[in-house]
């Protein structure tokens, strides 16, 4: 596909979450299953390895079979996808970039090494690094709040002269890029979204597609024809969210456990709940609740028909 530039990289990308089996194995039919529904759903793009993709846990062979299926998927449906090549390690981050290059994405989205914090000059020299490897194919900077590099406005700045190749950035606020949405597309949490596009962010990497793919291209939508519409449906989502997941946060589980309940509360897929060994995942028995709980709250993101045989697993699957 073409290459993403900070103009063209828009709106609504839809993560793809592991469905696995109870030895942890990848159930890549029901992983097609529900990247058929995403595709249908009118997301702007796909992206792989993020949190929510529990990238972390993926051994190479899983990760070249998933996306070896996402680039097939996507290229057949005409629509845009990013390969996430991020990994703890820095030397084995610049081989999964190399092998996400040879299917030419719109784009490769990276992590800094994480085991020791980078100085400036070293998250630079990653970069340039990384930017070799991807060989053309441009790069997202993925920051997210537990990285142990904080990227500061200054060093996004100074990778922004430096590191040309570098042309989004995923941040945990609008705030963190303020004066640099010219030059990088920024995108925010999927939840903040109407409150991030009034201050020139490009979109989100979305939890709230997690929920309902549709649902939050809808509400996209709604952000350039009624802006006080979309803020007063961020305002409620908020809620249920402060509500109903933060506590699940607060309980100790992982982003990735609580992007696969929102999965499950939104019922568009059998993607299920459980996550990778070691981490936690929710029980499928508190959907129900977290659904009412939804459906009460935010009704015009869950209008899609909620099918609940998806809601927390495939038959016998946790």
């Amino acid at each position: 596909m073409d290459a993403l530039t900070s103009q063209t990289l828009r709106g609504i990308w839809s993560p793809t979450l592991l469905p696995l089996d109870e030895d942890d194995a990848i159930d890549f039919g029901r992983l097609e299953e529900a990247l058929e529904a995403v595709l249908g759903s009118g997301v702007h793009g796909v992206y792989t390895n993020g949190t929510a993709g529990e990238f972390h846990t993926l051994d190479e062979g899983e990760y070249d079979r998933l996306h070896a299926l996402v680039a097939a998927r996507c290229t057949a449906a005409g629509v845009p996808y990013q390969l996430g090549a991020s990994h703890p390690g820095g030397r084995l981050s610049l081989d999964r970039i190399r092998r996400a290059a040879t299917l030419r994405p719109g784009a490769i989205q990276v992590v800094l090494p994480d085991w020791l914090p980078l100085q400036a000059d070293e998250a630079v020299a990653a970069l340039r690094g990384m930017a070799a490897a991807a060989d053309g194919v441009p790069l997202v900077l993925y920051n997210p709040p537990y990285a142990k590099t904080r990227v500061t406005p200054a060093l996004l700045s100074r990778i922004g002269q430096e590191v040309p190749q570098v042309v989004g950035l995923k941040v945990p606020g609008v705030e963190v890029a303020r004066g640099l949405t010219d030059r990088f597309a920024v995108f925010v949490a999927g939840h903040t979204l109407a409150t991030g596009h009034r201050a020139g962010a490009a979109g989100s990497y979305s939890n709230v597609a997690c929920m309902s793919p549709a649902g939050a291209v809808r509400w996209y939508a709604q952000m350039a024809t009624d802006p006080v519409g979309a803020a007063e449906v961020e305002d409620r989502l908020r809620g249920f969210l402060e509500r109903h997941v933060a506590p699940l946060a607060a309980a100790g589980y992982s982003d990735p456990a609580l992007d696969k309940a929102l999965c499950a509360v939104g019922g568009w897929s059998r993607t299920g709940t459980r996550v990778r060994w070691p981490h936690r995942w929710v029980p499928a028995e508190a959907v129900p609740a977290l659904r009412e709980a939804a459906l009460a709250a935010v009704p015009d993101l869950l209008a899609d028909p909620v099918g609940t045989a998806a809601a927390g697993s495939a038959p016998g699957r946790p």
